[in-house]
């Protein structure tokens, strides 16, 4: 799910991140429950090896390997502390419209700083592949 698009800003309300966890493998008897895991920020984004895997969708941050006992809450705080969205002190639907502003634009952050990564990290494999051939074509290794 691209984090920019109205469906990504639908996610501030708990009935959607909750519609997300069709298929969740831990549904009752844990702690890890879909009503726990959206109360927390997740919505579920699974792959085809990795059932598991819920992202929170304010601070991107994806967490796999899941087991009944872990607490959404605890573990979405000890992974992300700077999420703003997990130290709400309140609920959505009480925000005003400037503290829903502030909490978006620190949302934005996140967004930027993944993306930002991620184009990092691929520039930086793609320097590497380069170096390589260059190195390859000097020695005489084509």
């Amino acid at each position: 799910m691209d984090p920019l698009t109205e469906e990504a800003t639908k996610m501030y309300f708990y009935e959607n991140r909750l519609k997300s966890f069709e298929g969740w493998p831990f549904d009752e008897d844990c702690m890890c429950t879909p009503e726990n895991m959206a109360k927390a920020g997740f919505i579920h984004t699974p792959s085809d090896n990795s059932p598991d895997i819920a992202m929170c969708f304010f601070c991107l941050k994806e967490l796999e390997g899941w087991e009944p006992e872990d607490d959404p809450e605890k573990e979405h705080k000890s992974h992300s502390p700077s999420c703003h969205f997990i130290t709400l002190k309140k609920k959505v639907e009480e925000l005003t419209v400037e503290e829903f502003f502030k909490l978006q634009k620190e949302r934005n952050k996140f967004i930027i700083n993944k993306s930002c990564n991620e184009a990092i990290t691929k520039f930086e494999d793609t320097a590497k592949l380069r170096r390589s051939d260059i190195i390859n074509t000097a020695m005489g290794e084509e």
